[in-house]
């Protein structure tokens, strides 16, 4: 089994509908969670110095490590999700 980390993109106020969605999806997935991640404040660092990140439709709000054979098995367990705007799939390389 390879690791994958899916990033949580897009905010909204949730609803208690929202929030029980989203935690059958995380208790769906309990046997392939290594772990899931809540982000809080945050900032955006450049060359051109360090600005606030809001939250809204492009905020990446937190991230869940899961095991899968493949990318395709992990875009399917993302698809599953009730995500805001959108979850970005991605294979974790090397230790």
């Amino acid at each position: 089994m390879k690791k994958y980390v899916l990033l949580h993109c897009g905010f909204e106020q949730p609803t208690p509908e929202v929030m029980e969605a989203w935690g059958k999806w995380f208790e769906s997935i309990s046997d392939r969670t290594v772990e899931n991640i809540g982000f809080g404040a945050a900032r955006e660092i450049s060359s051109e110095g360090a600005k606030e990140l809001p939250w809204g439709p492009d905020s990446i709000t937190g991230c869940s490590i899961i095991t899968a054979e493949d990318l395709d098995e992990a875009e399917s367990i993302a698809s599953e999700c009730p995500f805001i705007a959108s979850i970005r799939v991605y294979e974790v390389r090397g230790h």
